[in-house]
């Protein structure tokens, strides 16, 4: 078993990124080279601007490349919950923000020629409780009439052709897609850098001043000056950007990949062959990859930490989550673990926007996979002074009282999330 990322070791290495000693005034300066820094500086450059991306480890080494490998439109809450906090108006621009973001990668994909297995696979929110069933209905007869007729509600008995394990029901999202998030971020990294964009790795920002205009960043190589900075760093936020990181909860997510499935295996287990996520608040979201891997991801354990002794442990009881809900691979073998961190926000709405002389966008709560891209294009041509398109506009974002970007009360969480499974 390899305790890598999946992703990271079955893509082509980016080699664009520039070697050497750092230095020199940009236009704009983003800060992270994941999907959202990526996105934005391919989209600054293609306008001409001069962009630098500051990435602490590799292109993609973060969320962008530990992710589960879906694309799914709609929201991480419920519609219904959606609407009852924001009302109706702003539920629904949310909630098109995330069908637009994969309209967003797959027009990239297309337009940069990049090889990623992109496909519009659709999604299953899979009704672990009876119970389940009945507020996926519910929100299903919401969303359906008002804001996405490419869904559809799926008895028990539907889906014995989509997945071979009971469960009592679904919400199919057609819109829904997949890819393989290692071969986009070098895609993606790569088409920057063919626009004009410049990127340093292992250059770690450590220290930023501003005066007036004018920002000055040090980095581990160097150090540089910008008009604009853009902070893209989520669950990875360092102490140099103190706002974000008294916003930010960092919770590990744990996956596993198993050995590439047979066709009759395939066949037993996941034959829609679709993106699939449970509805326990402790819950599992699962897919095959391109090479027929079954990849199995869930929060297993409550941490703010992801290194191989918690990556291990963490990929015991999603082994045992697979059994339990796949019988029939129970003993299959386990090529991959991995885990990595998730930027959540109090509220699991993602944030974008301009505070404190910086932009920025995170807190994508699990569901940065697909709005990442679309949100650093957008901000993007915000700094170029272009049409204010963010859909988060206007989101009010307390910090945390007593919270300083060490999230010491997430085992409590977890207990609480694994009684209310209990009983709900």
């Amino acid at each position: 078993m390899k305790f890598v990322s999946y992703w990271h070791d079955t893509a082509p290495v980016f080699s664009g990124g520039v070697k050497g000693q750092l230095e020199g005034h940009y236009d704009a300066a983003v800060v992270g080279g994941g999907f959202t820094g990526l996105a934005a500086a391919r989209q600054l450059a293609k306008a001409g601007a001069k962009v630098i991306v500051l990435e602490a480890e590799r292109v993609g080494w973060g969320a962008s490349g530990r992710n589960g490998g879906h694309l799914n439109n709609g929201l991480a809450h419920s519609y219904l919950s959606a609407k009852a906090e924001f009302g109706k108006e702003r539920a629904i621009a949310l909630y098109r923000a995330l069908d637009d973001s994969v309209d967003t990668i797959e027009a990239l994909v297309a337009e940069e020629n990049i090889d990623c297995s992109f496909r519009r696979a659709g999604k299953l929110k899979l009704a672990s409780k009876p119970q389940h069933f009945e507020a996926i209905a519910r929100n299903f007869e919401a969303v359906h009439a008002e804001v996405d007729p490419d869904t559809a509600l799926l008895s028990a008995g539907d889906l014995k052709s989509e997945i071979g394990s009971p469960f009592h029901g679904a919400m199919l999202s057609k819109k829904s897609a997949m890819m393989h998030m290692g071969r986009y971020v070098a895609g993606l990294a790569t088409a920057a850098t063919r626009h004009g964009a410049v990127i340093h790795e292992n250059a770690a920002v450590t220290d930023r001043k501003q005066a007036g205009s004018r920002h000055e960043l040090t980095t581990s190589r160097g150090k540089i000056s910008a008009d604009n900075v853009l902070v893209a760093t989520g669950a990875y936020t360092t102490p140099n950007f103190n706002y974000f990181r008294r916003r930010i909860i960092s919770v590990g997510s744990f996956i596993i990949a198993t050995r590439p499935l047979s066709e009759a295996e395939i066949a037993a287990t996941m034959p829609g062959n679709r993106t699939c996520v449970t509805s326990m608040n402790i819950g599992n979201y699962f897919r095959l990859s391109p090479d027929k891997r079954l990849i199995f991801g869930g929060r297993a354990r409550f941490s703010a930490t992801s290194d191989q002794r918690s990556d291990a442990k963490s990929g015991q009881i999603l082994r045992a989550s697979l059994a339990a809900i796949f019988p029939q691979l129970a003993t299959v073998e386990i090529d991959y673990c991995w885990g990595g961190l998730v930027d959540m926000t109090k509220d699991r709405f993602p944030r974008a926007g301009y505070h404190d002389g910086v932009w920025y966008a995170m807190g994508y709560s699990g569901h940065g996979a697909q709005l990442s891209t679309h949100l650093g294009m957008i901000l993007a041509d915000a700094m170029l002074g272009r049409e204010d398109r963010n859909p988060m506009k206007g989101l009010e974002w307390p910090s945390i009282p007593g919270y300083s970007g060490k999230p010491w009360f997430l085992p409590m969480v977890g207990l609480y999330y694994k009684a209310l499974d209990r009983v709900r």
